[in-house]
């Protein structure tokens, strides 16, 4: 009987380690995420060169308990992280050296402190980068736009209205028999006007193994292309680069005259290609490579690529801002 005693007693005990492991696991878990929810989200960021400022672009999530991100760098496309960690309050992310163009991969540390994350990173340069960021913004409208009169951007004679972000750069853009030609290889071509919402209306004709761009506030690229068939069909015409696909994708016309009807509220994007819709009030998570500025928030300018290769031709640019 003694004996049964001790055994039950003892059986007693493990369960009831058992029971506490279990449950200090559960709030080791629990207390994992809430020190890792503050993090989580998007993240409009800034890099900050020697030289210059480089727009950037993160989202956390958690999976399965594991943090995960992915990242649009100064150039290129969103695109998940081999790494990503939280421990003691400090984040670290990496961003391998592939993809930035550098010797070595690029780590990211840095802390939160109120609503800003902050933090350094080392830069292909081989120098100490500061980096910011701040939650982007949902930009959610409340109502329906009402539309003001439209904007002709392009005056089908010249560059007016319009500078390049490298001036007097070679090649240039320029215009011919009415149409703004892509110098190829070139400046970007941007508008002197920032807008918030609008419906954009422009004419586009992609020669052979061509790609450009429109950028909407110059941040969210619109793609054009004849020489991405490989790639992913979200950088394909008529999508978002990088986060929008087109659906459906119709078939290229090189060299053939085009239209785009975009239409973008807040973070809503409506793209109609040659009269077909192909991209339907669909929410852009974030920035494209080769943004202006990560300032989401902000009205931005129209902006044309002209720094990919081939040549593309554009014509009757018509902006239709909405009433503030």
């Amino acid at each position: 009987m003694k004996i049964r005693r001790i055994a039950f007693l003892f059986i007693a005990v493990i369960l009831s380690a058992a029971a506490a492991h279990s449950q200090n696991e559960k709030s080791a878990t629990s207390s994992s995420s809430d020190t890792a929810k503050p993090f989580l989200g998007r993240w409009d960021l800034t890099l900050k060169a020697p030289d210059r400022e480089y727009p950037s672009w993160l989202e956390l999530r958690e999976e399965n308990g594991q943090l995960k991100a992915q990242m649009v760098g100064r150039w290129g496309n969103a695109r998940p992280l081999p790494s990503a960690e939280l421990s003691n309050g400090r984040l670290k992310f990496i961003s391998p050296k592939e993809e930035e163009g550098s010797k070595v991969d690029m780590v990211f540390e840095g802390t939160l402190a109120g609503k800003i994350l902050s933090g350094t990173t080392n830069g292909p340069d081989g120098k100490t980068w500061q980096w910011t960021g701040h939650r982007a913004l949902a930009l959610k409208r409340t109502s329906p736009p009402n539309w003001s009169a439209p904007i002709q951007l392009f005056n089908g004679k010249d560059l007016t209205g319009w500078h390049e972000d490298k001036p007097g750069a070679s090649p240039g853009w320029k215009v011919e028999n009415g149409a703004l030609i892509t110098p190829g290889n070139g400046p970007e071509l941007i508008n002197n006007s920032k807008f918030e919402d609008f419906k954009l209306h422009v004419e586009f004709n992609c020669g052979p193994e061509s790609n450009s761009g429109v950028y909407l506030r110059g941040r969210y690229e619109v793609q054009i292309e004849t020489d991405s068939v490989a790639e992913p069909p979200t950088h394909h015409t008529g999508g978002v680069y990088g986060f929008l696909a087109p659906t459906p994708e119709l078939p290229r016309k090189p060299a053939e005259w085009q239209t785009y009807d975009i239409t973008l509220i807040g973070r809503m994007v409506t793209v109609i290609q040659n009269g077909k819709t192909v991209i339907d009030n669909k929410e852009i998570p974030g920035i494209t490579g080769g943004a202006l500025d990560s300032h989401e928030e902000l009205p931005g300018p129209i902006y044309l690529q002209g720094s990919e290769k081939g040549h593309v031709l554009f014509r009757s640019i018509v902006l239709t801002p909405a009433r503030k």
